[in-house]
């Protein structure tokens, strides 16, 4: 039987007597789906970021093997090409560089210094690499190491591009929403289509057609490049990232993990489910919806249901990438912090933030004070602050990576230290120790006359009074952290996208007691209650 199992093996988690647990999403098969290609076996090989991780995909079988795991040379591959020899390139976007992959599994530095290194292709023996940023370059490479060649510069975001049968590089220009056609040697270029749903990969059938994703819009359109005539060949939803063929069989990846194979305009198969990336930070709404914050997207999950999306980076009004989340003031607000360093009110069915602060280290958790202060975590400074009224002050310093907020009704701030693996009270400025010894408590949540954290390095969750008595290991062997013995790469900012892809295993709380965590390890959202 193949091996259909999730991105890792299972935990053998388990419920302190007295509590049930149960997976309310289930785990996400790939670390997200970036870059396609077909390898030398003919399997579909997929670039993960958020994983540092390449896998390879029996797409028949649906088998998914590692070819490249978290914590080994290849950091954020985002997208990938085999030359003659079996050669596997990539480009590691938070890294800036290209790097060559051995069939033997060898890895090295191709070239360096190429901010949000994306898009990549092989042609007669040429290596062209590009950047997803404003201002972006396409590069030629030489293989020996030697100085690139810029074939063009000042692109507006470049992203997947392939070079088509008049032995032109197809662009896909995100910045401009359009598809643009680049003489290689020149440098020259044209507009082949526009007026698009952002476009982030174009690949090429046996017909000469384009195919190409829109990321925003969620399709996949079939463009002749002369005659600018264009069909929907599906309608997948928002975060579609890369196309491949095998033969003449077409494949779509999507950034949440989801593998597709369309078999005909508006007929598809899947053959990785989509699921979460990590997920990040929860948030219970007064409604009874859940928030769930997964980076590039934001979902609600509501009791019985499954993650229906609520915004992404692309769409309007959202604040970036999401990280930490909070119920907001009213129904359907939420107040996030993100990885570019900021804190918004966000009103995702409006399509609107109000941004309450700019500038920030490594945000984390964020909640909100009975008086409607905002409090949130920035881990890289070692501050807890306090936006409220247009005005933003710091209530702690010299903490060791600040991560969970919990705030009680009596405005009590209540903070985890992951670095130092301890809750603290904060108060005057000053943190008091509630409960030491944990080993990294991330999450934070106040359940009835309990503190309950996650603890991502322990694999447990943990309780005690608001006092930090009567400790309790709620559930253990959890799905959350780095999978056992593997140390993962840190994770840079790419561009002006997202800053530091950090993990945060958060945990909330229902009103009836129920406790919700991130199994960001596997990618799914785990529920306790009370047997």
């Amino acid at each position: 039987m193949p091996d259909l199992m999730g991105r890792i093996a299972p935990t053998g988690m388990a419920a302190a007597e007295g509590w049930t647990l149960e997976r309310l999403t289930p785990p996400s098969r790939l670390y997200g789906a970036n870059g396609l290609a077909v390898g030398p076996d003919g399997r579909l090989h997929v670039a993960q970021v958020g994983g540092s991780q390449v896998s390879a995909i029996d797409v028949d079988s649906g088998t998914i093997d590692t070819i490249s795991p978290m914590g080994g040379a290849i950091v954020a591959p985002d997208d990938l090409v085999f030359d003659e020899a079996g050669n596997c390139y990539l480009t590691e976007i938070t890294e800036g560089r290209v790097s060559m992959l051995t069939p033997g599994g060898q890895a090295r530095v191709i070239h360096g210094d190429i901010p949000v290194a994306n898009p990549i292709t092989w042609h007669q023996g040429r290596l062209i690499a590009g950047e997803c940023r404003m201002g972006a370059r396409i590069l030629e490479l030489a293989i020996d190491g030697g100085a690139p060649r810029v074939i063009l510069d000042g692109i507006p975001m470049a992203n997947a591009f392939q070079v088509g049968p008049d032995g032109k590089l197809y662009v896909p220009v995100m910045g401009a929403n359009q598809i643009w056609r680049v003489d290689l040697d020149s440098g020259a270029h044209e507009v082949v289509a526009g007026d698009l749903g952002v476009p982030d990969s174009v690949k090429f059938d046996s017909k000469g057609r384009i195919v190409t994703t829109q990321v925003a819009s969620g399709q996949v359109l079939r463009i002749d490049p002369v005659s600018g005539v264009r069909e929907v060949l599906a309608d997948l939803g928002p975060g579609l990232d890369n196309v491949a063929f095998i033969g003449d069989r077409l494949f779509v990846s999507s950034i949440p993990g989801e593998i597709t194979e369309i078999l005909a305009p508006g007929k598809v198969r899947p053959v990785v489910a989509r699921a979460l990336q990590w997920p990040l930070g929860l948030a219970m709404g007064a409604d009874g919806a859940l928030f769930v914050a997964d980076g590039t997207f934001g979902y609600t999950l509501e009791p019985g249901g499954a993650p229906q999306l609520a915004g992404m980076i692309f769409h309007p009004g959202c604040p970036g990438y999401m990280r930490g989340v909070a119920p907001g003031a009213q129904a359907g607000e939420w107040i996030v912090t993100t990885g570019l360093g900021s804190v918004a009110r966000y009103r995702p069915g409006e399509g609107a933030s109000d941004f309450l602060s700019h500038g920030h280290d490594r945000l984390m958790g964020v909640a909100v004070a009975p008086d409607g202060a905002v409090i949130f975590a920035e881990q890289g400074s070692g501050r807890v602050l306090r936006a409220d009224n247009g005005s933003v002050e710091a209530i702690a310093q010299g903490l060791d990576q600040p991560t969970g907020v919990a705030i009680d009704a009596d405005g009590v701030v209540h903070v985890t230290e992951a670095g130092a693996g301890r809750i603290v009270r904060l108060s005057g400025g000053r943190a008091e120790t509630l409960l030491d010894g944990l080993d990294r408590p991330e999450g934070l949540a106040i359940s009835g006359d309990r503190l309950v954290t996650l603890d991502s390095r322990a694999k447990a969750l943990v309780a005690c009074s608001r006092a930090g008595e009567e400790r309790a290991l709620l559930a253990t062997h959890l799905p959350v952290g780095a999978p056992p013995g593997v140390t993962p790469r840190y994770l840079g900012p790419i561009g002006d996208m997202a800053g530091p892809m950090i993990n945060f295993a958060d945990v909330a709380a229902g009103t009836d007691g129920t406790l919700y965590l991130s199994g960001d390890a596997e990618g799914s959202v785990l529920a306790l209650r009370a047997a």
